[in-house]
């Protein structure tokens, strides 16, 4: 998965950029996780990236098993390069920001992968609870402007779509 060409660079510097700073801010949000990674997959029918940034390693007895309830985000954005614009990845950090207190260090979700590319954002969570989830998500972007998001829940106690990833990514 790892492709990284003039083209990608050429089309993607600004928002590589961007990523480090959301790597650095999103590292903090779990400390069930001990290292992130990032990825670049370039889309065959398109010639555009999809950049991943995942959770690589989690602490010495994480349990998976304890968050079975898998939580995606959605946000759709319109861009030609497929990638978000300045203002529209601001308020992508921004409501990630706001999640941080309310889910990641709650100990009640542990955020694994987040996905960037082709007017996409998706942001994938395993809850305890997706109903403890949701509540926490309401309560973390309550009074805020609204945020065009879908939320999907769904169990997967095997952490089938992290799994699917994982095994995807050539290191």
């Amino acid at each position: 998965m790892y492709v990284m060409n003039s083209d990608i660079v050429r089309h993607m510097k600004h928002f590589l950029l961007l990523a480090a700073v959301a790597f650095s801010t999103a590292s903090a949000m779990a400390e069930d996780v001990t290292s992130w990674a990032t990825a670049v997959s370039k889309q065959a029918g398109t010639g555009r990236a999809i950049i991943f940034r995942y959770a690589k390693d989690f602490r010495d007895g994480f349990n998976e098993s304890a968050f079975p309830d898998r939580v995606i985000l959605v946000w759709k954005y319109k861009s030609d390069s497929g990638m978000p614009g300045l203002n529209e990845h601001g308020a992508m950090d921004r409501m990630e920001d706001l999640l941080e207190p309310m889910i990641g260090e709650s100990g009640e979700s542990v955020l694994v992968l987040v996905s960037t590319g082709e007017n996409l954002r998706e942001w994938i969570f395993y809850a305890k609870t997706g109903k403890k989830f949701l509540a926490a998500l309401n309560k973390a972007l309550a009074g805020q402007p609204r945020f065009p998001i879908e939320v999907h829940t769904g169990r997967d106690p095997e952490w089938s779509s992290y799994v699917r990833f994982r095994k995807g990514v050539r290191e």
